[in-house]
């Protein structure tokens, strides 16, 4: 038995028919894609890949990538999805964190990679935005035929980093019954079938595009449409083709900002799902509006995967993320005494279920500190549940930032600006962005008679910090607002700059 490979992969042999669609309208069909991970999975084993061992990928997103992880899963091997945007200063972190066997990187990475992962004994392979580079010349002449390696529901799929209250990412261990289970919940509570086809273009290093879409369509045994990425005039060329679409409100608003987006052209759509930020009332009206459909909106995080989903029948209730999944139990409690809280008290999420992760890798302290004692994890998020069971999320505890689905926590970026040259100290803030949901805002305060520039600070960060961490705005102040006890109020600098990115729209 293997979970996942069983459930997701081992199906593909009996579909001679269209499992993927590319951008440039080539189909491979599933015995293809089924065979291509075969081929992979025997390469990753010839490397001296174990059941356990980890697989790091920072690649484009390709056919092949998606193949590596299901190879992954059929080694018995943990995935590792590293997102694209990442320094190799980051990459370093994570590398040396996980020690993953074989890593999988572009070959644009090969050369800053390689001088850490030859001096640590780890396999570099490569692999481009088109599926060739090393992976590729040994798929060509690896055999087909593999069987998959035996797991048991408890043992992990994959490891996720997420940002962690100093700013140092956390690995979240997702084990095999966490991502079926979820799957199969929102099969469904969506209503996925095998006459699906789903208009994909969200990154598979993240757990919307990978753990959500791709493990839902395969599962339904449906159809994707593998775009490498969003953009307005593809989603438009192949939308006609699709019944559904899971985005980020990054997705639709520019949807909406586009006149060949009409009522016509989405009439035969089954489906818009969004998630990993919140999505704009105005722009679940304005969506409504213009094409009939009303956008069903979720909650979920690294750890957890989905939590909840507004209902595929029923009010789509807009500013909320619905009801708790099947087998998922949901609760508000006061951050400070634990207490369970009544309807519409606001306090922090906590949720219990199959979905919910084993802890962080290789931190158990860390992880015993993030579950209570019957076993409810605390998910940080500040929320509030109705008398109906709708759970609306109305903030984030530990100033956690979520810009266009990306966890960012301010400590890692502060601690990078308080060593640059001439400055005193800085927070780091989240304020609201029509596109990404939340974009980073610096506040720097100079050493008394030095100054800098924004322009100086983004660019110095911008040799570490992926750039969706770097700030989109810095200001700078005399000094920071703190209370009696000397913490800095960084709810008094959310609203004096929470217009910030209003202001050019």
């Amino acid at each position: 038995m293997n979970p996942l490979a069983d459930a997701l992969v081992t199906p593909l042999t009996s579909r001679e028919d269209t499992i993927l669609i590319r951008h440039d309208a080539t189909e491979i069909s599933g015995v293809e894609l089924y065979l291509l991970t075969g081929q992979i999975a025997n390469v990753l084993q010839n490397h001296g890949v174990e059941p356990g061992h980890r697989v790091a990928m920072q690649t484009e997103k390709t056919v092949e990538a998606l193949a590596l992880y299901l190879a992954c899963l059929r080694t018995g091997a943990v995935f590792l999805p590293l997102n694209t945007a990442y320094t190799p200063t980051e990459m370093e972190y994570f590398i040396d964190n996980a020690k993953p066997t074989v890593v999988v990187c572009d070959p644009k990475s090969e050369a800053n990679l390689s001088k850490f992962t030859n001096l640590n004994g780890i396999k570099l392979l490569t692999l481009d935005s088109v599926g060739k580079g090393s992976l590729n010349e040994e798929i060509l002449t690896a055999e087909t035929t593999f069987t998959n390696v035996a797991r048991s529901p408890e043992d992990l799929a994959a490891i996720l980093y997420t940002s962690g209250t100093t700013g140092r990412s956390k690995g979240a261990m997702l084990s095999h019954d966490n991502l079926l289970s979820n799957a199969d919940s929102l099969c469904e509570v969506w209503r996925f079938t095998p006459n699906d086809v789903l208009l994909h273009s969200l990154p598979i290093f993240h757990v919307h595009g990978l753990f959500v879409a791709i493990n839902v369509l395969l599962r339904a045994q449906g159809k994707i449409i593998f775009l490498p990425k969003f953009s307005v005039d593809q989603i438009i060329e192949f939308l006609p083709k699709a019944t559904s679409m899971m985005g980020v409100p990054t997705f639709y608003t520019r949807l909406l900002s586009d006149v060949r987006f009409t009522k016509n052209l989405t009439k035969h759509m089954r489906l818009f799902v969004s998630g990993s930020a919140p999505l704009l009332s105005e722009t679940h009206r304005a969506f409504e509006t213009r094409t009939g459909h009303r956008i069903l909106e979720r909650y979920g995080m690294t750890e957890t995967t989905m939590n909840t989903s507004n209902p595929y029948d029923g009010e789509r209730r807009a500013g909320t993320v619905g009801f708790p999944l099947p087998g998922v139990e949901a609760r508000v409690t006061d951050e400070k005494t634990g207490a369970i809280l009544k309807s519409n008290e606001i306090g922090i999420l906590e949720v219990r279920g199959p979905n919910v992760f084993k802890g962080y890798w290789r931190m158990p302290e860390k992880t015993k500190t993030e579950f209570r004692d019957d076993g409810f994890f605390i998910t940080g998020d500040i929320a509030q549940i109705d008398s109906e069971g709708y759970v609306a999320i109305v903030g984030r505890a530990k100033d956690l930032i979520i810009s266009g689905g990306y966890n960012i926590y301010p400590k890692e970026i502060e601690i990078k600006i308080d060593a640059l040259e001439n400055v005193m100290e800085s927070a780091v803030i989240g304020a609201p962005h029509p596109d990404f949901g939340e974009a980073v805002i610096a506040v720097v305060v100079c050493v008394e008679g030095k100054t800098t520039t924004a322009e100086k600070v983004q660019t110095a960060l911008q040799v570490d910090l992926a750039n969706f961490k770097c700030p989109k705005a810095v200001f700078f102040l005399n000094e920071l607002p703190r209370n009696t006890m000397g913490k800095v109020q960084k709810n008094g600098l959310r609203n004096q700059f929470e217009k910030t990115f209003q202001k050019n729209q």
